[in-house]
């Protein structure tokens, strides 16, 4: 594959089509390798601080998880640990990191704090969630989607809910390797449309698809996967009770999964507020890959911090 070592990963922009087939077969290999209970150590010796400023448990135990599994380690720097933005700024705590760890995985609210960190520190800086986007989380649902149709081009994916940073990441790599994607959300909560344009120039480029609609049940009559996520995320509480009074009829539930083909699957972000944006009903039922999806944070970040480093 393409070499991305030594390279941030700020946005699933950052990688071309080529070097984003490259990590999943990566994250293949390695899935292939714990379940043969088998790990190989190439990251011996190295080191990754976690800098969070949002509560986690994927993102977390994924990262920790991963490294131990490729014989490095991992630092975990909590919001009380640094006080990013008070105590220190983001500019120094890049400084500082750069001469002593391999590698920093940031979980922040704005994009903008993952680029400060990137700019200041010579050693690659890996975006494990910031309010624009959540280029991780696109990794575990392309690998999840490719494992399940054994293949991404020509998939049709049906998002419902809100136009949020999930969403923009899947729209940066399902587009550009040739899926079909439909977003429904509400008007008032649709996706920026610079994004949008881009999806669409890509997935034209690539061969796929893309429409912005608010019609859940037009979205879903296609659909080879639906994907949901939170109609409120953190640092949106305030809007939380107008959210779910709009949000209503795009919830994923067994109704809706009744006009969408026999063998559409749903998956989730995670975590799920249930009985809001999906039911117990289809996050559990044998339709959901919600769970495989969260496995495989683990595989492709393995397989990312594997290459990068």
């Amino acid at each position: 594959m393409p070499t991305v070592r030594g390279r941030d990963y700020l946005s699933v922009r950052d990688l071309d089509p080529d070097e984003l087939r490259g990590i999943l077969e990566r994250a293949v290999e390695l899935k292939a390798q714990v379940r043969a209970g088998a790990h190989t150590p190439v990251l011996r010796g190295k080191t990754l601080a976690l800098v969070f400023e949002k509560p986690s448990l994927r993102t977390r135990t994924t990262f920790e998880t991963g490294m131990f599994q490729l014989g490095g380690n991992a630092v975990y720097l909590g919001p009380h640990d640094i006080q990013m933005g008070t105590r220190e700024t983001p500019a120094d705590v890049a400084r500082n990191l750069d001469r002593w760890v391999d590698a920093i995985a940031a979980r922040t609210f704005a994009q903008g704090t993952v680029e400060t960190l990137a700019e200041h520190a010579h050693i690659p800086v890996i975006n494990a969630l910031s309010d624009w986007e959540h280029p991780c989380q696109a990794l575990a649902a392309l690998l999840t989607i490719r494992e399940r149709f054994g293949r991404l081009e020509g998939v049709r994916l049906a998002w419902v809910g809100d136009g949020n940073n999930t969403l923009r990441s899947l729209i940066y790599g399902g587009a550009r390797l040739g899926m079909s994607i439909v977003i429904a959300t509400p008007g008032a909560y649709r996706l920026d449309a610079e994004t949008v344009r881009w999806g669409q120039a890509a997935a034209k480029a690539s061969g796929g698809a893309l429409a912005a609609i608010e019609d859940p049940v037009a979205a879903v009559r296609e659909a080879d996967v639906i994907y949901t996520d939170v109609w409120t995320s953190m640092g949106q509480e305030s809007s939380a009770a107008a959210r779910r009074e709009v949000f209503q009829r795009f919830q994923v539930n067994a109704a809706l999964l009744a006009h969408a083909p026999a063998h559409t699957v749903v998956t989730h972000c995670l975590p799920a507020h249930r009985g809001e944006e999906i039911t117990d009903e289809v996050l559990d039922g044998p339709r959901s890959v919600t769970f495989d999806e969260a496995e495989n944070r683990l595989h492709t970040q393995k397989a990312l911090l594997a290459e990068v480093l």
